[in-house]
């Protein structure tokens, strides 16, 4: 063996608990022996040595070494250097085909077929394989086709012993084992989907770049390293860097160079062309004036050709074209004929600087923002060139190939973001992102031939640390992850990075979590957001945020002191203080509406707002300077409250609050559900909304004091199966355990009476009763109406059933799903504001007219009037991603002819006018909501049918408003169904 043994580099390999999982690759490594598995490390013999050639790729030689390092923190044991003359019985071979002696060997001596990666990007086995020298017994061979395969086979190996790639960046400890083995057999990965996978570190201010300053003095190659390592251990390759006021190329001359050893591919972002920063014109002294190649081309031309010649021997993709300044448009208008220009100049510099044919240097045009209106008028580049797609910055792709765009040498991308600075408003504090929209926007230009690079803005990077992987992920095997299985991979992340133990409480936390931080982004929250008097709503969303806080909180006490702190960074603290937010706005608009209905304990709300607000700033202050012994020092600057417009507040606002002088005396208020009116005093009766048969509601009634006394009240129902409580019930069939009718209390600022009907005592003909408040002279009857008709009953209905003027459907809860001959509906888990989605598949099915050939659900359900209906259909904010083609379905009540519905024209544009004012409606809300008006002839049963128009449109939920829906964020809640 003429290949050399790297110094210390001896690796006993690995092996890691049976239950922790490299994320979507297969699982070899076990804790015990068995058959003929390859001993990495065992009880009482020497490790398995680790061979790399030293003339292999830098990247392959740290790559190895960082194996060493994570063998010894799974088993605490670091191996010791060996020399080839006393090889040892076991090894660890690694290298690459072409640059590794001894694999090369091994290939001619017919040891290994790599006939599955020869030739292939990225790719790599890993293997047991017998007698591969003389006097070796065993070797775990690791291949690679490249240099990245072979780095990618090492990191394999890493995190299948139980090393997570982010044990640097989220401090996830490593998984223990006394013993580690490999099971005999052959593992082979790649080549991958997506050709080029990366991140753009983007938006990175203030807590990146201040944590970096005070960590490692900048952006320098300190950073970095853990930056491309990171990307590696994930099988990533790609990266923009930081550019808000950094120079990748400039601040250190050792990132680029670094880079390149790492086995990192570098690119700049859609506003850096020619592999320079944004910011390096500034540093040179030229002005955004000089910014302009129809005045200053020679300039231009001189700075571009000195980046290309600066990285000419370094890996990467050049990005071509031009924006202006600061990220803007170049011109107020699409000129064409002068981008075309200043792209062959560029690639006249592209040619002239690496010597070889420019259609052999990767290169892309990212059509980002006003930029896709170029190609839309005409502008074309070069085949070779990738055309790099792009969402609406929030999380929507705005165009995707069209058919003859993929027959392009070049091929396709999208640039995506979990992180943006910009309108309607920044959002880059903690993750609102759900994987199951990414996976959904990502299956459609996966699908639709995308597949070339895929870079995803991460801003402050760790606090997106959980969707940045799993986008990541799905880039390498977009095809392993379906809608079907989606689901598991919270839970198998939360093996790998926890005690296995928690996993499925855990993943169940963040699942919700990145739910309801999704609705609407942290930043966008406001006292607004949620009705405080309708469906219980605000009450229901911080109960829910409560719910969970408790759930993580009782996890972090229980967990392994070791894996607290990773928790608190990637679980703990965006729960935690996510509750905190929304509490902190709604109990601010409870202190102003209790404040305008005059009641005492508005002030109570004022203090709690400020007592939350508090709290937010020790969160925050915990993270920064307590966990890990302030190792994330600066990583929660990010302020988050008091938003006015998009941009960031420069610092945390806390709501304005409400106080207010009690009268001197006691005075009774009373205030009921879906009103905000106070009673004495207001006009009309205060009646309830309905009590219905079906949905069995618990309704609310506030009784409350005015005064600095407290007041006396009794309460007293007019029938004996209305029944009062002074304690949260249940609500739902089982409220009828609440048995008071009559209730006599003193209180100093107010109470929540609960009422509910006790059905079984409910006459056949009762509709209505009422409950008597009095205080002293002052006496407020609330009107109690009760729906119970004579047809359906509860136990026959068929689907949904009308009640409180409305049938609310979750889009899941269908009673058939009629498939067409190429599409049909089915279910997306988890992906919306409420329950899951219903979206067509495949996504390249052709758009059709129904009902021909169109897949269909149908929806039954009785509604007690004839007429019109509203029929509002919630749709995720999806973009017409298909150039000419916009976003329908149709609906139809029984044997009506389909309506076909327009959700998204074919021209429609995010950029000006009504379209700018919808497009900032529907991100805002997580959702588009579409109104239809349709026509009953007479009441009873109906069938509402869902049509399949053109695919994309992504149905969340269906309210049938029949007149009686009330306001609300998420819409009411579903309708009793059978």
């Amino acid at each position: 063996m003429r290949g050399k043994i790297l110094p210390s580099l001896v690796l006993c390999l690995f092996a890691f608990l049976d239950n922790a999982l490299a994320l979507g690759g297969p699982q070899y490594v076990e804790t015990v022996p068995s058959g003929s598995s390859f001993p990495i490390v065992q009880t009482n013999a020497a490790p398995a040595a680790l061979l790399v050639d030293t003339n292999d790729f830098s990247g392959v030689l740290i790559a190895a070494n960082n194996l060493r390092i994570d063998i010894s923190r799974v088993t605490g044991v670091l191996p010791a250097a060996i020399d080839s003359e006393n090889p040892g019985a076991n090894q660890i071979i690694i290298g690459t085909l072409g640059k590794s002696e001894m694999i090369d060997r091994l290939v001619r001596e017919k040891k290994i077929d790599v006939s599955a990666i020869k030739d292939q990007w990225e790719s790599f086995l890993i293997q047991v394989v017998p007698r591969p020298f003389p006097g070796v017994e065993k070797a775990l061979v690791i291949c690679g086709s490249d240099k990245r395969g072979t780095i990618y086979g090492i990191y394999d190996l890493s995190e299948n012993i139980g090393v997570s790639p982010w044990y640097f960046w989220t401090d996830v400890p490593p998984k223990h084992s006394d013993e580690l083995y490999v099971k005999p057999g052959k593992y082979v990965q790649g080549p991958p989907a997506v050709k080029y996978r990366g991140i753009f570190i983007n938006d990175e201010a203030p807590d990146l770049t201040g944590w970096a300053k005070e960590k490692f003095g900048g952006y320098n190659h300190a950073f970095y390293t853990n930056v491309f390592e990171l990307l590696l251990r994930m099988k990533a390759n790609y990266l923009w860097p930081a550019m808000w006021d950094n120079c990748f190329g400039e601040d250190d001359p050792l990132n680029a160079k670094l880079a390149d050893e790492y086995g990192i591919v570098m690119g700049t972002s859609h506003v850096e062309p020619m592999a320079r920063a944004d910011k390096e014109w500034n540093r040179a002294g030229y002005s955004a004036r000089e910014w302009n190649f129809q005045t200053h081309s020679n300039l231009l031309e001189s700075f571009w050709r000195e980046g290309v010649e600066r990285n000419k021997d370094y890996e990467k993709i050049i990005t071509i074209a031009m924006r202006g300044k600061i990220d803007t448009a170049m011109s107020p208008s699409a000129n064409v004929a002068l981008l075309e220009g200043i792209v062959d100049a560029q690639r006249k510099i592209i040619a002239d600087v690496m010597q070889t044919n420019v259609a052999d240097v990767p290169q892309l045009w990212a059509l980002y923002k006003e930029v896709q209106e170029y190609y839309e008028k005409g502008m074309r580049v070069p085949d070779d060139v990738t055309l790099l797609w792009c969402d609406d910055n929030w999380g929507n792709i705005r165009r995707l190939p069209s058919p003859a765009d993929r027959g392009r040498s070049g091929g396709a991308g999208v640039y995506y973001h979990l992180d943006y600075v910009g309108g309607p408003r920044n959002y880059k504090w903690i993750n609102s992102v759900q994987n199951e929209k990414t996976w959904e926007q990502m299956e459609l230009a996966h699908q639709y031939g995308a597949n070339t690079i895929w870079v995803v803005n991460v801003g402050h990077l760790q606090h997106v640390s959980y969707p940045m992987e799993f986008f990541l992920t799905l880039a390498w095997d977009p095809d392993k992850w379906t809608k079907d299985n989606i689901s598991t991979y919270p839970e198998l992340w939360a093996e790998r990075e926890f005690d296995p133990e928690f996993a499925s409480g855990i993943a169940d936390i963040v699942s919700k979590y990145t739910k309801y931080s999704a609705r609407r982004k942290p930043e966008l929250l406001s006292p607004n957001t949620y009705s405080l008097v309708n469906y219980q709503e605000a009450d229901r969303v911080l109960a829910s945020w409560k719910s969970l806080a408790a759930d993580a909180n009782n996890i972090y006490q229980n967990l392994p002191p070791d894996e607290r702190n990773a928790f608190f960074e990637t679980v703990l603290y965006p729960v935690q203080a996510s509750e905190i937010l929304n509490e902190l706005y709604i109990d601010t608009a409870k202190n102003h509406l209790l404040a305008a209905q005059g009641r005492v304990s508005a002030n109570d709300y004022a203090a709690d707002v400020k007592a939350l607000f508090q709290a937010d700033a020790h969160w925050s202050d915990v993270y920064n300077h307590t966990l890990a012994d302030g190792k994330w020092d600066h990583m929660m600057d990010q302020t988050h409250i008091g938003y006015t417009g998009w941009q960031q507040p420069p610092s945390n606002a806390m709501p304005a609050v409400v106080e207010i002088q009690p009268l001197d005396k006691a005075e009774m208020g009373v205030a009921i559900e879906g009103s905000t009116n106070v009673w004495p005093g207001a006009p009309g009766k205060p009646v309830l909304p309905t009590f219905d048969i079906f949905n069995q509601p618990a309704r609310y009634i506030d009784v409350f004091d005015k005064g600095q006394e407290p007041v006396q009240f009794k309460a007293k129902a007019s029938e004996s199966w209305i029944t009062i409580s002074d304690t949260t019930p249940v609500i739902g069939k089982d409220a009828d355990a609440i048995r008071d009718s009559e209730l006599s209390d003193r209180i100093a600022k107010g109470k929540r009476l609960w009422i509910t009907l006790n059905w079984e005592k409910l006459p056949k003909d009762a509709t209505n009763g009422s409950i008597k408040i009095s205080s002293g002279t002052n006496t407020v009857l609330v009107g109690v109406n009760v729906f119970k008709p004579r047809k359906p009953s509860p136990n026959s209905v068929k689907g949904f059933v009308e009640a409180d003027g409305y049938v609310s459907i979750e889009a899941e809860h269908f009673t058939k799903n009629v498939a067409a001959r190429s599409a049909r509906w089915d279910k997306i888990p988890n992906l919306g504001r409420t329950l899951s989605a219903m979206s067509i598949f495949p996504v390249t099915a052709p758009s059709v007219t129904p009902p021909k050939n169109s897949p269909c659900l149908e929806y039954k359900m009785y509604l007690f009037d004839s007429g019109n209906v509203d029929v509002e259909t919630i749709l995720s904010p999806t973009l017409n991603f298909v150039s000419g083609r916009g976003l329908r379905f149709a609906l139809s009540f029984d044997d009506q002819p389909p309506q076909i519905v327009t959700a998204v024209p074919a021209n429609y544009s995010v950029g000006a006018g009504d379209g700018l004012r919808d497009w900032e409606r529907a991100v805002s809300d997580s959702a588009r909501i579409v109104k239809t008006q349709l026509s009953l002839q007479k009441p009873g049963e109906h069938t509402l049918k869902v049509w399949m128009v053109d695919p994309g449109v992504v149905l969340q939920k269906i309210v049938v408003n029949c007149g009686g829906e009330k306001p609300s964020y998420l819409g009411p809640p579903e309708s009793f169904h059978r």
